[in-house]
């Protein structure tokens, strides 16, 4: 009986379970369809509302201080014999009417003087680089060149740039190339002073790193110096160009000959007070231009 139980019971366990029940299909989601997006066509001034909020606050001081100028000129002008504002304007439309006429060596229009004025300067300035930036290099990478000359430079910069001009007339005989020389002169120790700044700036590490992998001279100038020095160079040259401009007027008074610093003394003499203010606008502008010019070419090449 008890193997009768023990067969039964092992019947019992060896039988299959029962399957379990097959689980239910998931819920397949719903698939919504959105509108497609509306394209609004912002104002024009909304779009370029931040520009215009910009250029307005950029333009409106320079507008209100040539207006407060021109008013305190006016006032000036109405107690003294200073030419006002208005007279000024006419004289200055009959002038840049014809700027270039010849009447003889010394009766020429302004921009004949202006052009002859930028020449100078273009000589002087141009030979002040061509022996400044290179001569800034060897003082900034050369620690005994550095010393040699930096007596002689802080010696010779402060000096007046018109006490350069009788040196230049005695050397030269001649009243042209004697400004020249002054504009020269004048500008070079800005390109000096500051392209050896810039050469000093340069990290130790990168000229350590050209030791190691024996780089030339050249490689080190083109590869290293150069790149790290520009800004520093072309801010030199910006500063010298304003020299150069400035003195050219000094100049070409007490040289004589063509040129705006001239023409500015010989309307003293005819007692033209309306040009002489004209040409001090014209002076300005054409400086604040080149300066201009000089800084968007700094920012061109701006290293980073």
């Amino acid at each position: 009986m008890s193997a009768a139980i023990l067969t039964r019971q092992t019947f019992k366990d060896d039988a299959p379970a029962p399957a379990a029940a097959a689980p239910s299909a998931a819920p397949q989601p719903e698939v919504v369809e959105l509108p497609p997006p509306v394209r609004r066509h912002t104002p024009l001034a909304e779009r370029y509302s931040a520009e215009i909020t910009g250029f307005f606050r950029r333009v409106i001081p320079i507008v209100f201080g040539l207006m407060l100028f021109v008013t305190v000129w006016a006032i000036v002008s109405q107690s003294s014999t200073l030419p006002g504002p208005l007279k000024t304007w006419h004289s200055a439309v009959v002038l840049f009417s014809d700027p270039f006429y010849r009447k003889g060596p010394n009766d020429q229009g302004i921009g004949w003087n202006i052009l002859y004025s930028l020449a100078r300067v273009g000589i002087g300035f141009g030979l002040a680089a061509l022996i400044g930036i290179p001569l800034g290099f060897m003082i900034g990478r050369f620690r005994f060149l550095s010393g040699m000359t930096s007596p002689i430079v802080s010696l010779l910069r402060p000096v007046s740039p018109l006490a350069w001009l009788p040196i230049g007339l005695l050397v030269f005989k001649a009243a042209n190339p004697a400004a020249i020389w002054v504009i020269f002169i004048s500008s070079i120790w800005p390109m000096i002073i500051n392209t050896a700044a810039g050469v000093r700036e340069v990290p130790q590490d990168y000229l350590n790193v050209a030791k190691v992998l024996n780089l030339s001279e050249w490689k080190v100038f083109t590869k290293i110096l150069f790149p790290a020095v520009l800004p520093f160079m072309l801010t030199g040259i910006r500063l010298s160009i304003g020299v150069a401009w400035l003195v050219i007027v000094a100049a070409e008074m007490l040289t004589g000959g063509v040129g705006i610093g001239f023409w500015v003394w010989d309307e003293w003499n005819n007692l033209n007070v309306e040009h002489i203010i004209i040409a001090i606008f014209t002076v300005g502008i054409v400086g604040l231009l080149l300066e201009q010019a000089l800084m968007l070419l700094a920012r061109r090449f701006e290293y980073r």
